[in-house]
């Protein structure tokens, strides 16, 4: 009696998985990746940015030093700046010394590099973003670049100025965050303009 009971209960149970994995484990993903494909194809592949080849992603932050571009947030990833494979922020607190001595050391840098810009310095281009992989700065901190990277590439500051508008997304719903900036499109399109 107590068998006949068990296997009542047993062969339900094991249906009921089996049909649930099924619908769960490869009828949902499949359902959910087509719709991805269809209705948002350039996300769902990474929103890879090609020149000939994938060079980039426009989700991704890339490290730039070159003072002819515009530079990106600080990224703490190891073992190299950007590494989407070890997304992670520095972890430092207002009250640590290093990350005191991390932002003297980028304002160092960026009056060294445009030693004529007063303009006070975005918070942006001296902390490192929480995800290391921020692919935006604000429009101030891009605002702030366009001195320096006109002067080194010996070109008007108005044409870099209309390639940041052209690159410059607004606030979400028109209230939340502030204008952002994607320095890997906004570089990709000053050096396509300049060898024009």
């Amino acid at each position: 009696m107590e068998s006949k009971m068990l296997k009542e209960q047993i062969r339900p149970a094991i249906l009921v998985f089996i049909i649930l994995s099924f619908i769960t484990g490869i009828i949902y993903p499949l359902f959910i990746t087509g719709v991805a494909q269809i209705f948002f194809h350039n996300q769902a592949n990474g929103s890879l940015i090609y020149r000939g080849e994938p060079i980039g992603s426009s989700l991704i932050g890339q490290s730039f030093d070159n003072p002819k571009y515009f530079w990106g947030r600080l990224s703490a990833t190891s073992p190299v700046p950007c590494n989407a494979a070890s997304s992670s922020g520095s972890n430092l607190g207002p009250l640590n010394p290093a990350l005191l001595d991390a932002v003297k050391e980028r304002i160092k840098a960026l009056k060294e590099s445009d030693p004529n810009n007063d303009a006070s310095i975005p918070v942006d281009l001296v902390t490192s973003s929480a995800s290391g992989l921020d692919p935006h700065i604000s429009l101030a901190a891009a605002l702030y670049q366009i001195p320096r990277i006109a002067q080194v590439r010996k070109i008007s500051q108005d044409p870099i100025k209309k390639i940041v508008a052209r690159h410059t997304s607004g606030r979400f719903f028109e209230v939340i965050g502030e204008p952002v900036v994607n320095v890997l499109e906004v570089n990709l399109e000053l050096d396509a303009a300049v060898q024009k």
